[in-house]
């Protein structure tokens, strides 16, 4: 989720915001990488064919720039991630599973933010090994690993060192031990070159994204983490709560209801994979193939 998307330098640069009188006019905003602008898309596509009158302000940057925005009205919509929206809006927050994640975001939201249902679909931290250590191993989840600890060289970016779910969560809930002299400082949050660092064996393992199109295209094995470590990171579409209905919550629960993390990896490899597709194209072609191109029965 660190790649920046193209589009306007400045996306709230314009308009008068979002909260006039017209129920049926939205702004959907986006976060600056591709996965949040091609959901973006997907909820702006569905919405029209709902009879909405819907705008949109791309590529606005982190949560430090577009929770004020949406808070203010410059945008009426976003898609967001469960789990880290929790830990933005209360930093307190300790909830990692799914259902604690969602129940404590509800809290969190308070009176000027409201969020739909979330997706079944989530892109999640993960630790990802090749099919080859895996099978090595016999891994299938985090706690496999924790018995080769000692020679395990594991990649991520410089603060997974720190933080309560890189190592210190890692060691605490399964007893993976990774010291600082096997701990490799990739800095492209789970990107092209940590993947390399796997598949050419610099690291044993990696974090790494869940919806990452690479996963697929290099045969990585991502562990199960039944212990929750990381916390669930379910999209979630979020409104300005003054832009909240029931007939944009039906639209959206339709969209959250198909919106699995298989069909998430298939955007994403529409998007990013050998085809390049633009967003607005991919999300349009998802959308007609799920039947959300038409009114919502």
């Amino acid at each position: 989720m660190a790649l920046s998307a193209c589009g306007n330098s400045d996306p709230l640069s314009s308009g008068s915001g979002d909260c006039g009188g017209d129920a049926n006019k939205i702004t959907v905003g986006s976060a600056n990488f591709p996965e949040s602008e091609t959901v973006a898309d997907v909820y702006a596509e569905a919405l029209r064919a709902n009879g909405f009158t819907v705008d949109t302000k791309l590529n606005i940057g982190s949560r430090e720039a577009y929770v004020p925005a949406l808070r203010s009205c410059s945008i009426g919509l976003i898609p967001d991630y469960t789990g880290n929206l929790l830990q933005y809006l209360d930093q307190s927050a300790t909830a990692t599973a799914a259902d604690e994640v969602n129940a404590a975001l509800t809290k969190a939201l308070g009176t000027d933010l409201a969020a739909g249902t979330p997706a079944p679909g989530e892109d999640s931290d993960a630790v990802v090994v090749t099919r080859a250590t895996a099978d090595k191993w016999n891994l299938t989840s985090i706690a496999d690993l924790a018995a080769h600890s000692a020679e395990v060289k594991l990649g991520a970016p410089t603060e997974f060192a720190e933080r309560a779910g890189g190592l210190p969560g890692l060691k605490k809930n399964y007893g993976l031990d990774i010291p600082a002299d096997r701990f490799v400082q990739i800095a492209d949050g789970g990107g092209p070159a940590t993947v390399r660092a796997l598949t050419d064996g610099q690291v044993t393992a990696a974090n790494i994204f869940t919806t990452s199109p690479a996963i697929k295209q290099n045969n990585l094995v991502v562990l199960a983490d039944p212990k929750h470590n990381f916390p669930a990171q379910n999209v979630v579409p979020v409104f300005n709560a003054k832009k909240k209905s029931d007939k944009a919550l039906k639209v959206l629960d339709a969209v959250s209801a198909k919106l699995t993390t298989a069909e998430l990896i298939s955007l994403n490899e529409a998007v990013s994979g050998a085809t390049k597709t633009e967003p607005a194209a991919a999300a349009k072609n998802w959308v007609a193939a799920q039947g959300l191109n038409k009114p919502v029965a």
